[in-house]
């Protein structure tokens, strides 16, 4: 579930009466002509439409735009368009409010357990990450961050439009649901040569011990066999590092193999969803 919506508004503007539309009708409003003046009262608008000609002027004007596909419009040009759907009925308002904030370059909730909030990353968040990842001990296992700051930012910016865009999916930052403290790092990635994804995670020295991992990381696991449709997760974990191993364990993967991977023998574990 979605913390805060920024959404505030559908526009359903198409040449085929649907028969039916997305949840909450109450905030449908048909239109003919988009008239949109940015910082206006079109903040938090996101267009739907099934003609393509529609959808470049929508896009000319900066506005969100969510295809609709159908047997009439397959041969339109819905070039640029990010998202597309073919049923409406089976939209939902948290899907629209994610596309929403893909077009407008704000970060997506992606789940809350009892005491965080599961988010993507953003530059703001940087600071508390180097807090982080300056002990030794948050490091002894894992990569750190780049150590000029400039270089993680490009980095970040690269890898929200190239991770989370294309996959939906990625290594993402975890607050405390209260305060808004930013207390780790969560998430799945793909490694090279291995066809399932990957959960990492990484606890600030000051939260550990507190059962956060866990957590979240179970947390995670139920999203992806059911958001991403992942069948089967991997860990690899340093002989070493118990406390991960451990926990990996209590998450109920099991041990597979040991492998090298830049020259550092891991672990490898995996858990069936």
């Amino acid at each position: 579930m979605l913390r805060m919506y920024f959404l505030r508004q559908i526009i359903l503007d198409t040449k085929v009466n649907p028969k039916k539309i997305p949840k909450n009708p109450e905030n449908m409003v048909c239109s003919e002509t988009p008239e949109r003046s940015p910082g206006t009262e079109e903040d938090g608008v996101l267009w739907i439409t099934d003609q393509g000609q529609r959808a470049q002027e929508l896009l000319r004007f900066d506005c969100p735009v969510l295809a609709w596909l159908h047997e009439h419009n397959r041969d339109q040009n819905f070039s640029g368009v990010r998202y597309a759907c073919e049923n409406l009925e089976e939209l939902d308002w948290d899907y629209m409010e994610k596309v929403y904030r893909r077009y407008m370059g704000i970060p997506w909730d992606i789940l809350t357990t009892d005491r965080c909030l599961v988010r993507e990353t953003r530059a703001e968040d940087l600071d508390a990450l180097y807090e982080i990842y300056a002990e030794p001990s948050v490091t002894q296992y894992t990569e750190g961050l780049y150590p000029q700051r400039a270089q993680e930012e490009a980095y970040l910016k690269d890898y929200t439009e190239n991770m989370y865009y294309f996959y939906n999916y990625g290594v993402w930052t975890i607050c405390d649901k209260i305060t808004g403290q930013v207390i780790g790092r969560a998430g799945f990635s793909n490694r090279e040569g291995y066809e399932n994804p990957e959960l990492g995670f990484v606890i600030g020295v000051p939260w550990q011990g507190c059962g956060y991992a866990t957590e979240v990381c179970e947390a995670l696991l139920q999203y992806g066999k059911r958001e991403l449709g992942f069948e089967r997760v991997q860990m690899l974990v340093m002989p070493e590092n118990t406390v991960s191993l451990h926990l990996a364990e209590k998450l109920r993967f099991h041990r597979e193999n040991l492998m090298m991977w830049e020259g550092v023998l891991y672990e490898r574990l995996v858990r069936e969803l």
